[in-house]
């Protein structure tokens, strides 16, 4: 059974959460034969909590079901790409503690290049006020002060980035090469 593990991708909207985290999905479905799976708010709200809005409360309790969610599949050998904004520390820590064999990724990008990149204009919708206490603008993102690895997707591309993660899986030995996973 491959052992499970949590990639907490976390940064501000438009960072490129998304794009790395489904190109790691592929990367680990196809090189390493790992089952994964990617968690998004999105799919969190459809699913579990559609009434959840972009309140501070709600992204709390959004990011507790993530974590639960990944607490539970990483625990089974799943693989679990959660990319969630997740803007409080404390709940990033929540999500270490409790997620064991845990990998915190700050997707680091300038929030400018977030909102030129913002194609469901959700940035638009903040700066006129239809969203309240929207990340980035009127509530802060705080920055992770010890994250296990900063990918900076204004100055690599996503590919870089994800290559950036498997290598640091690699070193945490949440994955094997192929080379020493291939018998003679």
């Amino acid at each position: 059974m491959n052992k499970g593990f949590t990639v907490w991708l976390t940064g501000l909207p438009g960072a490129g959460k998304a794009t790395i985290a489904h190109l790691l999905k592929n990367r680990l479905s196809e090189n390493y034969q790992i089952n994964v799976e990617v968690l998004t708010s999105e799919l969190i709200r459809a699913n579990l909590c559609s009434n959840l809005k972009h309140a501070r409360h709600d992204r709390k309790i959004n990011i507790h079901c993530a974590i639960f969610i990944c607490k539970l599949l990483s625990r089974n050998g799943i693989a679990v790409i959660s990319s969630l904004a997740s803007p409080h520390r404390t709940s990033r820590e929540k999500a270490r503690r409790e997620t064991g064999n845990f990998i915190e990724v700050y997707v680091k990008c300038p929030l400018e290049l977030c909102v030129a990149r913002d194609v469901e204009g959700i940035y638009q919708r903040a700066l006129n006020g239809n969203i309240l206490h929207f990340m980035g603008e009127s509530d802060p993102y705080e920055e992770p002060l010890n994250p296990d690895l900063v990918v900076e997707t204004d100055k690599e591309t996503a590919e870089e980035s994800t290559g950036k993660i498997l290598k640091k899986l690699l070193e945490l030995q949440y994955i094997v090469s192929e080379r020493k996973r291939c018998k003679p």
